[in-house]
């Protein structure tokens, strides 16, 4: 790694399922020509035959780690000024606990926080776009997303982080992503 690039910063698209967080952090980092990386556990499940055990959430929080710091190093090394990250330890947490009661793994809490604690935002991708079906996702109806959306804010305001709510159409969404990170490379820029 070179030395002299300053740390690049860190982008976490993030929120409950079917609102288009993998779109945009894909978009988002074709944009600002930066690194990103993928929901860890789509993979996962695919290499694992869509079979995820309790047994497992060390190892899928150990590989989401793993991906976000090699986006960073990609970062850092190629001089871009941000990181772009689909999904993070935080959420690792939240499907810990919806899907696994009880088995989240003791390292991950803490972690998650301390990550979630040095992010420079946060783009929370509201619940405002139609469910759409895939083999990965467990809440279609509309009082369970509502509950996602809750339980998604709240752990993301009890971490203190800085972060912006991304909502609309398509188009709408990436205009918000673009113009919040636009505006944090700014502000870093003139410190």
């Amino acid at each position: 790694m070179n030395p002299a690039v300053p740390r690049p910063l860190r982008v976490v698209v993030y929120g409950p399922e079917s609102t288009g967080k993998s779109t945009l952090a894909e978009r988002l980092a074709a944009r600002f020509a930066a690194p990103w990386s993928p929901e860890y556990v789509r993979d996962y499940w695919d290499t694992h035959g869509g079979i995820i055990t309790s047994a497992d959430l060390d190892a899928i929080a150990r590989g989401q780690r793993a991906t976000e710091d090699a986006a960073r190093a990609r970062a850092k090394e190629g001089g871009a000024r941000v990181a772009f990250h689909d999904t993070d330890l935080l959420t690792c947490t939240i499907w810990d606990d919806l899907l696994f009661p009880g088995a989240c793994p003791d390292w991950l809490r803490g972690e998650a926080v301390t990550r979630a604690r040095a992010t420079d935002l946060f783009l929370f991708c509201d619940t405002d776009l139609p469910w759409v079906p895939d083999p990965q996702r467990c809440f279609p109806d509309e009082a369970d997303r509502e509950m996602c959306r809750k339980v998604f804010l709240d752990k993301l305001e009890s971490t203190g982080a800085r972060w912006t709510r991304i909502h609309g159409a398509d188009a709408e969404r990436e205009a918000l992503a673009v113009a919040a990170v636009e505006l944090l490379l700014n502000r870093c820029s003139s410190r």
